[in-house]
């Protein structure tokens, strides 16, 4: 493995550290932000967001996570922008 892939989840699958980080950096600025509890976790096997809001806000964040591991950036940045 190079040094500009890192594993995701499933050992088929690999995303470019870009994406990784950007993934990494959105979860710590939830964090930051009190929308989800600090032992959250930001990788780099997996994500887990503890007590978020809601039910809607929960599915809205996944879809973005999971948009986000197949490089498509965008809804990541929607769901939890630089800026509240």
């Amino acid at each position: 493995m190079d040094g500009q892939r890192r594993r995701a989840q499933c050992p088929h699958h690999a995303i470019d550290t870009p994406v990784y980080d950007a993934v990494r950096e959105a979860v710590l600025r939830l964090i930051r932000s009190r929308q989800i509890r600090p032992d959250s976790s930001a990788g780099p096997v997996y994500f887990v967001l503890h007590d978020v809001a809601s039910e809607a806000r929960a599915r809205e964040l996944a879809a973005a996570l999971h948009a986000a591991l197949y490089g498509h950036l965008e809804p990541l940045a929607r769901a939890i922008p630089l800026t509240p």
